[in-house]
């Protein structure tokens, strides 16, 4: 038997501002309120469930927290040069240049800053939240990252526990 429970809802949302590049062009600066979905997939627990509703939720909106109202900065796109120093990041795509305080950026390990691997970097973060709270029956996370309605980027990864 096979169990999974889906989070999504008016909670799991952030708003932040973002650009991605493709080929050698960038898109203007613009921003989204994101939705978050979350699928978990797994055992049950001796309790009869995957995982209780209210700590996954909890967990979930302290992740939405930490990107909203950030401007969401891949640290590995090729495209950008990126300066840190002075408590502010400088980024710079050709002509243009962008100076965002430190407190203002979600610096994330990630080459562009799409759906798709928002998601997929939220999906790995669900991961190290799990293992945090020693959740050893989930055995795959999928995450869904809604830039607008109709419009969202998914990820999907097994946890070999």
């Amino acid at each position: 038997m096979s169990y999974r429970i889906v989070l999504e809802g008016q909670t799991l949302r952030f708003a932040s501002a973002h650009f991605t590049t493709f080929g050698a062009e960038c898109e203007p600066l613009h921003g989204h309120n994101y939705a978050l979905t979350v699928d978990l997939a797994g055992d049950l627990t001796p309790d009869s469930w995957v995982m209780d509703f209210s700590e996954a939720k909890a967990m979930l909106r302290a992740l939405c927290k930490e990107l909203d109202h950030k401007f969401i900065l891949p640290l590995q796109n090729p495209a950008l040069a990126i300066t840190q120093s002075c408590g502010e990041f400088e980024v710079r795509f050709g002509s243009r240049r962008y100076v965002i305080p430190d407190a203002d950026v979600a610096a994330l390990p990630i080459i562009n800053s799409t759906a798709e691997l928002l998601a997929e970097w939220l999906a790995g973060r669900v991961e190290t939240e799990l293992a945090k709270r020693a959740v050893a029956n989930v055995m795959s996370i999928r995450v869904g990252v809604e830039e607008m309605p109709g419009q969202s980027g998914w990820a999907e990864r097994s946890i070999g526990r």
